[in-house]
């Protein structure tokens, strides 16, 4: 069945659940729609060529050759093949084998797309749905559902994928952004990652390398892919990622089959933990780390690492708190940059890194900041609007860097804040009831590009960033008199002992006096508990002042409702 798009497809696959009512809990549909629908791509992608690929493997065994994968991918044209005379329109030709049938199917693919099915513990509910008498009803509807290339591209199908696991995580409770991250939100990072390589993108032949180190369902390396080729049709652009959830990695490492791509670069596992790309150097780094997640399941490993590598591991900075490993991420990716070369980072976070951590004898997120900031690395951050993400109404924000700025920019951050520059949807989808459109995204470039202070645009020096927390003594006083040590020092005591925070950029002593020196003279600073942090106030810059309305106008307005109020009181006793 042809379907007009991919609303309407999505929408008659998500029909198909309803035959699982009653046999399985609305939490499970997507165990067993989502591997089916991938299934049913993938065997609308090798229709063309089923029939030669199945001629071609009897020829090979009537050679008796062992090793067929890649004649027989030459033959379906793909990376991936599949040598059962059935497809789905045959598998429903035999009801009553169809379990036997279907297994026979999926064993009969290349080990690449097998193992795609293979994630979601499939075989499992084959039995459940053949017990059930429902096996053969669900294949028999999937059949009826085009998912060709022709009729369904491959971005299409991303955005189908995304809207099915957003209705299963609704039904489940679950929350639906760990999987993927809004489009307009993916575009607006893919054209900053991009921005400064413009020229360069469109040479002939030209070849770079991103990763995702949170791929979800590679939404965010589809989305850069497509920008590449509407910047150089001729541009090849090598994907590759990382990721934790075994159907989320499932469906990304079947979109990269379908597309030509190598199914290999997208890998499963804890990033964190279980690094599978170490070594590897990257030209584009971007992810959405899960916002404020524990770590303290892997806390062991990321410590081992921390203390034994020091300098040379991912994690020399610092590592946060155990309570939110975003800034984790950031580092992992910092690590996967270029040493000869340019690289660029965006990565989207809560307010959390921001701010998060005070200065202490122990490297944490403050410290995290300040090696960042210090190696001149930080290039831009922009504030987004907030219920823009579908499970979160918070503020968000896009951190860009890299690791060669440009002339103007080095020494400096960028702050754009786009907190405003929204629509309201016609529909809300979980948390969001906000998005970006063209013009919001064409903004933000323009104010990223101009690289000019406004109202929208601060631009402050590294240092800016940076302050001392210092520790504020007073004298210990017994009998009215200063307690001093054996070197005729005086004694500090504990109870009085404070501290402040002076911007790096502030003269100590000035700050002393204007600040300490009017109201306790007989302070003193005590230099050997210095320490130096790094935090960034982003509301701080952009606040402006409301002034209080007037008392008269707040008087007028409680007298006009209290007169509106008495109105219609007559009316109800009249």
């Amino acid at each position: 069945m042809p379907m007009k798009n991919v609303k309407e497809a999505a929408n008659f696959i998500w029909s198909i659940a309803d035959l699982l009512r009653g046999e399985y809990k609305q939490s499970d549909y997507g165990k067993v729609i989502l591997p089916l629908t991938i299934l049913r791509r993938l065997d609308c992608v090798l229709e063309p060529s089923r029939e030669a690929v199945r001629d071609e493997f009897q020829r090979l065994q009537d050679l008796g050759l062992d090793n067929v994968d890649r004649p027989l991918n030459r033959v379906s044209g793909h990376k991936f093949h599949n040598t059962s005379p059935y497809n789905f329109e045959l598998l429903c030709e035999e009801p009553d084998k169809i379990a036997a049938n279907l297994r026979e199917y999926i064993r009969r693919f290349s080990s690449n797309a097998r193992e795609i099915i293979e994630k979601f513990d499939f075989d499992q509910h084959i039995s459940r749905l053949d017990d059930a008498k429902l096996l053969y009803m669900v294949i028999e509807r999937f059949k009826d559902v085009d998912l060709g290339p022709d009729a369904v591209g491959n971005i299409q199908m991303g955005y189908m994928f995304e809207e099915l696991i957003r209705k299963f995580a609704e039904l489940s409770n679950e929350t639906a952004g760990e999987h993927f991250t809004p489009r307009e939100v993916i575009r607006l990072m893919v054209q900053l990652l991009f921005a400064h390589d413009q020229k360069l993108l469109e040479q002939p032949g030209t070849i770079r390398k991103i990763f995702d180190c949170c791929a979800g369902t590679g939404g965010m390396l589809s989305v850069a892919e497509e920008y590449l080729q509407e910047v150089n049709p001729q541009a090849s652009l090598i994907s590759m990622g990382q990721e934790l959830n075994p159907e989320s990695y499932a469906i990304c490492k079947s979109d990269m089959l379908i597309k030509g791509q190598e199914a290999g670069n997208i890998r499963n596992g804890n990033s964190l933990s279980q690094d599978q790309f170490a070594g590897e150097e990257f030209d584009y780094l971007i992810t959405n780390p899960p916002f404020g997640v524990k770590w303290k399941k892997i806390q062991p490993a990321i410590k081992k690492e921390h203390e034994q590598l020091g300098g040379n591991g991912r994690f020399k900075a610092g590592i946060p708190s155990v309570s939110d490993g975003s800034l984790l991420f950031l580092l992992h990716l910092i690590s996967k940059m270029k040493n000869k070369g340019p690289s660029r980072i965006a990565i989207v976070f809560n307010g959390s890194p921001l701010f998060s951590g005070s200065p202490s004898s122990k490297k944490n997120e403050s410290s995290i900041r300040q090696w960042i900031i210090e190696r001149d690395l930080l290039e831009t951050i922009v504030a987004l609007p907030n219920q823009l993400f579908y499970n979160t109404g918070i503020h968000t924000y896009v951190w860009i860097l890299t690791n060669q700025k440009e002339e103007e920019r080095r020494g400096k951050v960028q702050l754009i804040n786009a907190v405003d520059f929204y629509q309201k949807m016609a529909k809300s989808l979980g948390d969001k009831r906000n998005e970006l459109n063209e013009d919001h995204i064409n903004e933000i470039l323009r104010l990223y590009r101009e690289f000019e202070e406004g109202t929208y645009v601060k631009i402050f020096p590294n240092a800016h960033f940076g302050y001392r927390k210092v520790t504020v003594e007073r004298p210990l006083m017994k009998n009215g008199k200063v307690v001093r040590d054996r070197q005729g020092r005086p004694k500090p005591d504990s109870k009085l002992r404070d501290t402040e925070l002076i911007p790096l950029l502030e003269d100590v002593d000035e700050y002393m006096a204007r600040e300490v020196d009017p109201h306790v003279e007989d302070a003193w600073i005590d230099d050997s508990k210095t320490k130096i942090g790094y935090e960034i106030n982003f509301t701080k810059y952009f606040y402006e002042y409301q002034a209080l309305r007037p008392l008269d106008e707040i008087r007028a307005d409680i007298e006009a409702l209290e007169a509106e109020s008495d109105a219609l009181m007559q009316e109800v006793f009249a």
